[in-house]
């Protein structure tokens, strides 16, 4: 029965919120608990009667701060109408002056529009210049000022007009020289170097005897991957190594828009390489044609050689054509001349096939070789024709390979075949001389033979 009691005195301590546990250690009976619960909920009273009584002596105090912020608020509210009147009032007056200011520059707002123009210019201009190397912050500065005339509060000042006033000037000045300084160069290889150049004017840039290109997106100076004629090159090389006087020297007067263009351009072997197998097998036609009209050539000169030394001693044959038709007359002496007109005949016609040997052939490839031109046209076209029903025709790029298959084997052809023709007229033309030799002979060993018999 006393620990029931017990645990109802601790439960009450707890809800009274006695909670103290120092008591609670002190206890040692059951009245003493007693009495510490009674002084705990006395003394708990008197605290929640002290708080109700502080509250309801600080509410006076917040109606007080409530009152005194709402004033405070409309106070500023009133603060906040004035700025806004003063505000407006101020914006009016701005458009005033700004309409007044825009009046009274007249003709000096179309200067600053020119200056602001004249900037603009500067500096596309300078920044594809060859100059930029040697004078490289011009170009930011400009910008800046352009912005700054962009806007109608600013005025420029008698510095910055002068200063845009002498850069014109040195770039006008840097255009008339010739200037030698060291720099970075990127050379064939990409690799970046340290060289000495020379920078022509606003044209070209040299170094090593090789024209530079400047690249103004990085604002380097790259090497040409492929160079002018030599003749040019080598002016290059006596105008850096001259040290004053008056040197030649070749000018891109496009400012290296024409080189440029220089290293697009196919060289021979890649224009060749454009007419692919048609291409090469009218070369390889036309080589041939050569070779063969080359050994014509020779062969009939040495065998024109032997018979005109033949018409000089025309009683004794000897090992060549003339010969051999003398040799029948001298063979047959005792033959009337029907007989004789017919054997030197027939020796003649003996001679002649080795006169026009592989002149067929020759006209064959004269023939032959512009057909093959027309072949590689008509290839190209179909790969052309090929490409625009794939991608259109918007783009001429992707039709370029089909038009220069076309064009290059028909060039090609046509070099073929015109000197084959006049290599394949030559020719004969000899070989007709020869026979007409052997048949003018003959007709006079004729005439002798006859006029002996007669």
């Amino acid at each position: 029965m006393i620990n029931k009691i017990f645990k109802a005195a601790v439960i009450a301590g707890l809800v009274f919120g006695l909670g103290n546990t120092a008591y609670a250690a002190q206890a040692v009976s059951l009245d003493e608990l007693l009495q510490q619960v009674k002084s705990g909920r006395v003394k708990d009273a008197a605290e929640n009667q002290k708080r109700i009584a502080d509250f309801q002596s600080a509410r006076g105090e917040q109606q007080r701060l409530l009152r005194q912020m709402e004033a405070e608020q409309t106070r500023q509210e009133g603060i906040s109408q004035q700025l806004e009147d003063t505000f407006e009032a101020n914006d009016a007056q701005i458009i005033d002056l700004e309409r007044a200011l825009q009046e009274r520059l007249g003709e000096l707002k179309e200067l600053f529009g020119v200056l602001q123009q004249a900037a603009g210019d500067a500096r596309g201009n300078f920044d594809t210049s060859v100059t930029q190397i040697q004078f490289p912050n011009r170009g930011q500065w400009l910008t800046e000022f352009a912005q700054k005339m962009g806007s109608t509060t600013r005025m420029p000042t008698l510095e910055e007009i002068e200063r845009i006033w002498f850069e014109l000037q040195r770039e006008m000045t840097e255009s008339a020289r010739v200037v030698k300084l060291n720099t970075t160069v990127i050379n064939a290889d990409g690799e970046e170097e340290q060289r000495d150049v020379v920078r022509v004017g606003l044209f070209n840039v040299i170094s090593d005897g090789k024209y530079l290109e400047y690249v103004p997106e990085t604002g380097r100076l790259v090497e040409l991957q492929r160079q002018p004629a030599s003749r040019y090159t080598g002016r290059a090389d006596d105008l850096q190594d001259a040290s004053d006087g008056v040197n030649s020297f070749a000018v891109d007067p496009t400012r290296g828009q024409l080189l440029a263009l220089l290293v697009q351009s196919p060289s021979l072997m890649e224009r060749i390489a454009q007419g692919k197998q048609v291409g090469y097998v009218i070369i390889a036609l036309g080589i041939v044609g050569l070779l063969i009209a080359l050994w014509r050539l020779f062969a009939l000169w040495t065998t024109s050689v032997k018979v005109v030394n033949q018409t000089k001693h025309l009683d004794k044959a000897g090992n060549n054509p003339l010969g051999r038709v003398l040799k029948i007359a001298i063979d047959n002496p005792q033959s009337d001349v029907e007989s004789l007109e017919l054997k030197l005949g027939e020796a003649i016609l003996k001679e002649t096939p080795k006169f026009n040997s592989m002149l067929s052939f020759l006209k064959i490839i004269s023939v032959v070789a512009p057909l093959l031109g027309l072949l590689g046209t008509v290839t190209g076209m179909i790969i052309t024709f090929q490409a625009i029903t794939l991608y259109g025709a918007g783009d001429p790029k992707l039709m370029a390979g089909g038009i220069s298959t076309a064009l290059v084997t028909t060039v090609l052809g046509l070099v073929v075949a015109i000197p084959t023709v006049f290599l394949h007229t030559l020719v004969q033309s000899r070989a007709k001389r020869l026979t007409q030799i052997l048949q003018e002979e003959a007709a006079g060993m004729l005439s002798e033979r006859a006029e002996r018999t007669a």
